[in-house]
């Protein structure tokens, strides 16, 4: 439920904004904006809600947590409106929108903050009415930067008033008067009422959605863990492929056209094995030897998987359990926000891989395009570049790092990570160019991402499993 007209009155009549300083504004969400006023030595936060259905704006004991990327009416915000006086702030005719009188100096500006549950919206005007910023950009109303906003202001008779009050009541506040116990008795209210039981943006609705997202990840999470779990079994079986070949090559002497019957020289019972009668005993042994090889190979990344499973279930439980211990609903919302946005709509800082390693970044290009892209935009002269030779591959990075040289244990990851990603993958090592991105050029009319290296080095580097399984490790737990 958002406000009515009488209760934003009710809120701004609390509070004497004239003469105040706005000291730091900061956008929590894409419709909830927080400012920090400062006024005779007072300091107090002032938030703003332009959700559906929970529009408000009042004083709150709420802290306001920052993006780790600032959005982007935020920042235009902090450029143009941050540590301004406020002159006045009133409400238009006794509609749901409060006009802003802010100014410094050298200029002066409007902010209206419009709260309608259908067309909520805080717009940034000058002293003409031309809209510098909307917090909703809407170009079929005019709500653009360059358009015109200029709402007519009329006094309402007493009649009118009165008219309004019946018609839209504030709501029960309890009996507390602000001598007594708080300065701005309606705001706390508000503020109490909206963070426990609005539709949205309450600690009710959010740790609903919380709960709702955390059973549905946590069930697909299990299922798939059980899954390994299953495969698990199926392979700790693997030693009987072993044991059979050494059967056929103990018995091979009894093989009779397509089977081997023998006694099994470790149980003591009668066994009877299936043999290709067009090989010989040594390639029947040598086919369950390499199916021997394949599962126990198999057996070593399952182990590695179930890990993986286990450790992302878990940090999956504590993650539920800081947004049920959150007392702040809008850090709950902020972290709600980003754990439930979808992976394909997560903005990646670059494109390609990354992995954070001892403190080092490593960045990989899959592709022509990402390396080109990497190349053009994101790496640096004294970054290092490696690549295979010989081979057709991606570009593997190492972001340099002030004063430090690049260890070899590093170099060694990335240059597995530049033989996994190439056409010598199945040869299981290769040759590598390595030299710092400096020293690269351009192939004159070349396919696109081509370069040609000077002052290259090269590195010989074999497919190392363990280390391969930590960098999956690495890059999987920086997506969580």
């Amino acid at each position: 439920m958002s406000l009515n007209c009488n209760e934003i009155n009710l809120i701004l009549s609390e509070t004497d904004f004239k003469g105040a300083f706005i000291q730091e504004i900061t956008q929590t969400g894409f419709d909830t904006l927080g400012f920090r006023i400062v006024n005779k030595g007072d300091v107090f936060n002032f938030i703003i809600c332009t959700t559906p259905s929970s529009c408000r704006l009042n004083i709150t004991e709420q802290k306001f947590p920052k993006n780790k990327k600032p959005l982007r009416f935020n920042e235009f915000l902090k450029a143009k409106v941050q540590g301004m006086r406020i002159n006045d702030i009133h409400q238009i005719g006794f509609e749901r929108i409060v006009k802003m009188d802010v100014s410094t100096w050298k200029e002066k500006l409007f902010l209206y903050i419009r709260l309608w549950s259908s067309a909520a919206n805080v717009i940034v005007t000058d002293e003409n009415g031309t809209i510098l910023d909307c917090m909703f950009r809407r170009p079929k109303k005019g709500e653009v930067t360059g358009g015109i906003f200029c709402p007519e202001e009329k006094e309402l008779s007493p009649e009118e008033i009165q008219q309004s009050l019946k018609k839209f009541p504030v709501r029960n506040y309890g009996s507390e008067t602000p001598e007594e116990k708080n300065p701005h008795p309606f705001n706390r209210f508000i503020d109490e009422y909206y963070t426990e039981h609005a539709d949205s943006l309450s600690r009710e609705s959010l740790l609903a959605q919380a709960e709702k997202w955390f059973n549905v990840k946590h069930s697909k999470m299990s299922s798939a863990l059980e899954n390994l779990l299953s495969k698990k079994k199926q392979f700790e079986n693997a030693g009987m492929l072993k044991h059979t070949g050494d059967l056929i090559l103990a018995f091979q002497s009894q093989i009779n056209g397509s089977s081997l019957s023998c006694t099994d020289y470790e149980t003591g019972r009668e066994v009877c094995i299936r043999i290709d009668p067009k090989l010989s005993a040594q390639e029947n042994a040598g086919l369950y030897y390499e199916q021997y090889k394949k599962a126990k190979s198999g057996m070593d990344a399952l182990e590695h998987d179930i890990e993986m499973s286990r450790k992302a279930l878990s940090t999956l439980e504590a993650e539920y359990a800081a947004m049920v211990n959150e007392k702040n609903v809008l850090k709950l919302e902020q972290l709600l926000r980003k754990d439930t946005t979808p992976k394909q709509k997560t903005e990646k800082p670059h494109p390609g891989l990354h992995y954070e390693l001892d403190g080092w970044t490593i960045i990989v290009g899959r592709t022509a395009n990402e390396n080109d892209d990497l190349l053009r935009h994101y790496v640096k002269g004294n970054d290092l570049w490696l690549h295979t030779r010989d081979f057709a591959g991606g570009y593997v990075f190492i972001k340099a790092r002030s004063g430090k040289s690049y260890p070899l244990d590093i170099m060694l990851y990335a240059g597995n990570l530049a033989v996994y990603h190439s056409k010598a993958r199945k040869n299981g090592q290769a040759d590598l160019y390595y030299t710092q991105v400096k020293h690269l050029r351009r192939a004159k009319n070349g396919p696109k991402g081509l370069v040609l290296p000077t002052n290259e080095k090269n590195l010989l580097v074999k497919l190392d499993e363990e280390k391969l399984r930590k960098l999956d490790e690495v890059e999987k737990f920086s997506l969580l």
